[in-house]
């Protein structure tokens, strides 16, 4: 076996890994992780002759800079540092150009993509744009594959290929907003992100460096892992968690299912970070409590922000409300999130 062939079996067993490491799902990474260097060269030929069309070409549907006449779903692309990089956008019904619409970005989990961020069985985040009115909008991380599968952000101490070739995403996601709103009516002082997983990570990167721009965050399943984090302004912080979160424990570290070579900061500690830099009361206030689950603001604080938690006894690395990707169980039904993040971006 040649040596090139060898490092590409790795490549693609460790992002296999990596991929469902970050899913619900793990199974198939232990069996992946056991396999030879011969049987993973297997698997590599198996997934290129399956996969092929899939992992070597961009959706028929992505465009570049095309205009957006109305409501409805559009994808596009656009061409940053060498790279091909995608995004979904849905504009809902109630969106006029005459009057400028909130925006939010939603960020999928490492090794996933826009396609099922976007899926509204999984995060009902369509759904909750037709009904109070966002431009929903679902970039795309960075994938080897030109079709954009398994993908990941580079949010700092995580993920995979986007973190282990420092890919500009933050770059990204300032070009894409300056697209958008020469595509669209787009109000730029309620511009907000969210995430799951990796995408969550990414959140806290983005609230670190284009505090500039994004407004407020709702990270699910995540937390601040960035290097460094100066904001330029504060930045309204919602962090949603179980507290048997099996992939990023909830007081730090990855779990034992996770194949991720990072090691996570907890969520105490993200949210005493946000506190600090924000300047606000270090004394939370008990503002919601249900069966199964919780929420703690941290108010008074600089610009009139604010530092949320919400957490949720069970449900595991899940979106609460919504349905895991790969087994199609249920997250913590305690709480949804989409409704608790618009809620929380909607008061800023």
């Amino acid at each position: 076996m040649s040596s090139s062939r060898r490092r590409l079996a790795g490549f693609v067993g460790g992002l296999l890994v990596g991929w469902v490491s970050l899913l619900p799902d793990h199974a198939f990474a232990a069996e992946v992780e056991a396999l030879s260097n011969s049987e993973q060269i297997a698997l590599l030929e198996r997934w290129k002759n399956r996969h092929g069309n899939d992992a070597g070409t961009a959706p028929p549907s992505a465009a570049v800079d095309a205009k957006i006449d109305g409501p409805g779903d559009y994808t596009f692309s656009l061409e940053l540092g060498g790279l091909t990089r995608m995004y979904r956008v849905h504009v809902p019904a109630k969106y006029s150009p005459s009057k400028p619409a909130p925006m939010l970005l939603s960020f999928h989990g490492g090794g996933g993509n826009m396609d099922y961020q976007a899926d509204d069985k999984f995060y009902g985040l369509i759904s909750k744009s037709d009904q109070v009115g966002y431009i929903a909008v679902f970039p795309n991380g960075y994938s080897p594959f030109k079709s954009g599968k398994l993908a990941t952000w580079n949010a700092g101490n995580c993920c995979a290929g986007a973190r282990d070739k420092n890919i500009d995403d933050v770059g990204f996601v300032r070009e894409l907003i300056k697209r958008l709103k020469s595509q669209l009516n787009i109000d730029p002082d309620r511009i907000y992100a969210n995430g799951m997983s990796n995408g969550a990570l990414f959140s806290y990167r983005l609230a670190c460096e284009m505090a500039d721009t994004i407004k407020a965050i709702a990270s699910v399943a995540g937390s601040d892992g960035t290097k460094a984090c100066t904001p330029s302004r504060p930045v309204s912080i919602l962090e949603i968690h179980a507290k048997d979160d099996e992939m990023m424990l909830f007081n730090g570290g990855a779990g034992r299912d996770s194949k991720m070579l990072a090691d996570f900061v907890s969520v105490p500690e993200t949210i005493a970070r946000w506190v600090r830099r924000n300047s606000c009361s270090p004394v939370p206030r008990r503002v919601l409590e249900t069966p199964g689950a919780y929420c703690d603001a941290y108010t008074q604080c600089r610009g009139n922000v604010e530092v949320k938690l919400c957490v949720t006894e069970s449900g595991g690395h899940s979106w609460p409300g919504g349905v895991k990707v790969r087994t199609g169980a249920p997250g913590s039904t305690a709480i949804s999130a989409t409704d608790l993040m618009w809620d929380f971006f909607d008061r800023r």
